[in-house]
């Protein structure tokens, strides 16, 4: 799996102001390197390593540490999520019903690996443990609505939907 996004970073001046005004208010605080990439997640959705140098930066932290306190952890994601979040569930029940096939499947149509985001933002691709639909094996979800009992010969259709 790919850390990096292949997606450009589109960054605003006011998603900019807003964490660096939120770093300098809490510069200080004892351990606030982890609560900055949470609320630089929460302002981007995602933390490419521009935000990264913006809270290494304002903290006067080498760049080297962020990184690692944003690779380390699973909650913070390097590349943008997509407009549509595809996650595919790889719990014992989906697996062995299929889902991981439908996984690889998913990353030859789309172009990416799991983790990632289609070059146009439209897609991205998750793997999950179990969404408690077990009866539907194997499942997937696309932001909130769910599809199961698939074969993958009907994902061309379920993506033609988005």
């Amino acid at each position: 799996m790919r850390r990096f996004s292949t997606v450009p970073f589109k960054g605003t001046k006011e998603q900019e102001a807003q964490l660096r005004s939120w770093l300098e208010e809490h510069k200080a605080m004892p351990g606030v390197a982890m609560p900055a990439l949470q609320k630089a997640q929460e302002i981007y959705g995602y933390l490419p390593i521009e935000v990264q140098r913006i809270v290494a930066d304002a903290l006067d932290r080498p760049l080297a540490e962020i990184y690692g306190i944003s690779t380390f952890y699973s909650q913070f994601s390097l590349c943008p999520k997509g407009e549509y979040k595809i996650s595919v569930c790889l719990g014992t029940a989906c697996y062995v019903k299929g889902s991981g096939k439908i996984y690889e499947a998913l990353q030859q149509k789309l172009g990416i690996t799991g983790g990632e985001c289609t070059a146009d933002g439209k897609f991205s691709l998750d793997a999950c443990r179990c969404i408690g639909a077990c009866g539907l094996a194997p499942v997937m979800t696309i932001n909130d609505d769910v599809y199961g009992r698939l074969t993958g010969d009907e994902l061309d259709s379920i993506l033609a939907k988005y």
